[in-house]
């Protein structure tokens, strides 16, 4: 069966009191849009088609795996479908019309609803819920033998209607043809003066084309996102689907409500995740690592048996047995080897630093390429930049780089080459060779004692 998804996400969510639309928020790092975009395709849908309104060029720009069409004036969300009428007037097979925010929803939920209304050979199954409060939401109505019958808007609901618990929660499957067909139905005389899609129910039951409808398992999966303080709780409900696969997969999150770990993080067995740790992007931790605590990886490769303490990667790759930090930071770019060691205070961008390299403490390493088994010492830090271009740090494999040694770039340290503590090396150092470069010492005898001999004669002068 062929399927595809049309994601609603054209609204301003006014009650965010944001500048960005409502649907480009995060939840653990990933835009909601994001996250519904992603379960559609992973229910298997070979098309995603998103409606866009408010700030289009945000949320389109969120997606690159995605079809748009405008809603130019937000209307209901039956307009919004008919604005994608024409984008979809081809597609013949069961559409997952989706909200944009409802981060939450399952890949399996999904394929729950499509497989329903096939086996139905209905026009449409809705997926709903049974709320503790109901507000806010429109109410499925069913007749007495228990179908459904038609969904009633909360403000254009009865008393007795507002009392039922069960509630639509804005995710579909229909059959595309059938509700192309009937869409020129939809009228707006009602509270809002809007197109609701949910007249289509009510259609599809007098016509005797059948409406399903499957009962969420778990009513947190159809939260709408409305305002921040939903964001927050989508957050801590997505926070713990996460953490509880990785734990189920091998991984010992010390502190489960102290780790947040994105969606699209994949991570070893036998890994120790400690408190306070942020893990974001395209993240691949190997087996046995240990992070944290107070540690962010974003989109960075952390290789088996690798240790990452107190420190802050984006874009980097630390290889196996390799040990960062405490409070490190490692920039796009940066390669450590295997059993390299970036430590106390380091930053590394674009850098690659040899298998068994140490930099151990209060270090800048910029644009360099440093060999295997190199020391750098403490207070190192290579010029890379002269306030217009960037310039390259070559050392050579087996180099010893003495503390506070200044590498003015472009410069090379041969294999096996030292330099000496406190020399700034702008010239080429052979292999094998001491580099250093220093000013004369001067000691003056007797200056301590004349500089304290001059501040008492002063003190008794102001006296």
């Amino acid at each position: 069966m062929r399927i595809a998804a049309l994601v609603l996400a054209a609204g301003e969510g006014t009650r965010m009191r944001s500048d960005l639309p409502k649907v480009a928020h995060a939840v653990l790092g990933v835009p909601m849009v994001r996250l519904v975009v992603d379960a559609a395709r992973e229910a298997g849908c070979e098309r995603a088609v998103v409606v866009t309104g408010h700030r289009a060029e945000v949320v389109e720009g969120l997606l690159d795996d995605a079809e748009f069409v405008r809603q130019d004036r937000q209307l209901g969300t039956g307009h919004a479908v008919m604005c994608a009428a024409q984008a979809l007037a081809d597609f013949d097979g069961s559409l997952l019309v989706l909200s944009g925010d409802t981060p939450l929803v399952r890949p399996e939920t999904l394929r729950v609803l499509v497989e329903a209304r096939g086996s139905a050979g209905a026009a449409v199954s809705l997926l709903t819920a049974v709320m503790p409060d109901p507000s806010g939401y429109g109410r499925i109505v069913r007749d007495a033998d228990g179908a459904v019958a038609r969904i009633v808007e909360q403000k254009d609901a009865s008393a007795d209607e507002a009392a039922i618990r069960e509630v639509n929660t804005g995710t579909y499957c229909f059959d595309a043809r059938v509700l192309f067909e009937h869409l020129h139905r939809i009228g707006n005389e009602n509270a809002q003066g809007e197109y609701y899609l949910t007249d289509m129910v009510e259609t599809f039951v007098a016509e005797g084309l059948g409406a399903v409808a499957c009962v969420a398992a778990d009513a947190v999966e159809t939260l709408g996102v409305n305002s921040r303080v939903q964001l927050a709780e989508a957050t801590r409900a997505l926070q713990s689907r996460v953490n509880e696969a990785h734990m189920l997969a091998g991984v010992t999150i010390v502190a489960p409500e102290l780790a947040w770990i994105s969606p699209g993080v994949r991570i070893g067995r036998d890994v120790v995740v400690a408190p306070m740790t942020f893990l974001a992007g395209e993240t691949i931790i190997g087996d046995r690592a240990v992070l944290g605590p107070n540690t962010r990886i974003t989109d960075s490769r952390v290789g088996a048996d690798a240790v990452i303490d107190s420190s802050v990667l984006v874009g980097a790759e630390v290889g196996p047995g390799a040990t960062v930090g405490p409070v490190a930071y490692l920039r796009p770019g940066t390669v450590l080897g295997a059993g390299a060691k970036a430590g106390a205070s380091v930053e590394i961008k674009n850098s690659r630093v040899g298998a068994g390299s140490k930099v151990p403490h209060l270090s800048y390493i910029g644009d360099a390429e440093i060999g295997r088994d190199v020391n750098v010492g403490a207070g190192t830090i290579t010029c890379n930049y002269d306030g217009h271009q960037k310039h390259s740090t070559v050392i050579g494999d087996g180099a010893f780089i003495g503390s506070d040694t200044m590498l003015v770039a472009p410069v090379r340290i041969g294999e096996g080459a030292v330099t000496g503590a406190g020399s700034a090396i702008a010239k080429d150092v052979p292999p094998g060779a001491l580099g250093v470069e220093r000013s004369e010492q001067r000691n003056l005898e007797g200056w301590a004692e004349r500089r304290r001999s001059g501040r008492e004669e002063n003190a008794k002068d102001e006296k």
